[in-house]
């Protein structure tokens, strides 16, 4: 199944607390064996460059886990999954 449209454009609910970020959405699609076509890596290549570039940190909270796992993955020396 893949997805007719963004997810962004089907608008806020109401009293929803704001936007959800593209790489918790990806992560949960990829979860639910959701076809979207997003290379979750590459996204997160994306996030962290962009959250350096801010110089703030993402407010994904699939980014933070999955990036806090690769900077643990090479300070041990183990190779990227």
């Amino acid at each position: 199944m893949t997805l007719p449209y963004p997810v962004c454009s089907r608008g806020a609910a109401r009293g929803a607390a704001g936007n959800v970020a593209t790489e918790d959405v990806v992560y949960l699609l990829d979860g639910f064996g959701i076809a979207h076509g997003v290379d979750l890596d590459g996204l997160l290549d994306a996030s962290a460059f962009i959250s350096a570039a801010l110089r703030r940190p993402s407010g994904s909270h699939v980014a933070q886990a999955l990036l806090a796992a690769r900077r643990r993955d090479a300070a041990a020396g183990a190779a990227p999954p």
